[in-house]
């Protein structure tokens, strides 16, 4: 199970989130994980809407080697300028309290993202099924 979503406007942050739980129930998430994962869907989305003017979200079902499911957000925003300051919590945004991609990257397993001014950001991020560890 996948879903592409194009994510310009509230309507398509709602969609990602309810995208998310169904992806995360069929995979046998608890519901505390499944909460986490759908948070994180939802900042990764409203990032995408907020300071990119819209973009891409990948929702994957993992199978092998272990159960999960990778998200992958992508947009040709502006860019962050000083990633490590933003993945340190350090970082005060204008629109919210700048802790969003830094609690992201706590709450997934695997957390990678790539970023440059004036080219996008891209995050992939993995959460696995706690019992298959």
């Amino acid at each position: 199970m996948s879903s592409t979503l194009q994510i310009r406007a509230d309507a398509d942050i709602i969609e990602a989130r309810r995208s998310c739980k169904a992806i995360c129930i069929e995979l046998g998430f608890s519901a505390l994980d499944c909460v986490k994962v759908c948070t994180v869907v939802s900042e990764l989305a409203r990032n995408i809407q907020l300071y990119a003017g819209g973009g891409t979200l990948v929702l994957s079902a993992l199978h092998r080697p272990r159960r999960g499911i990778e998200v992958v957000a992508t947009d040709h925003g502006p860019g962050i300028r000083d990633i490590e300051q933003v993945l340190r919590g350090h970082h005060k945004s204008t629109t919210g309290m700048g802790r969003g991609l830094a609690g992201s990257k706590i709450i997934m397993d695997e957390f990678d993202i790539s970023t440059k001014p004036g080219s996008g950001t891209r995050v992939c991020a993995r959460k696995y099924v706690d019992h298959d560890r």
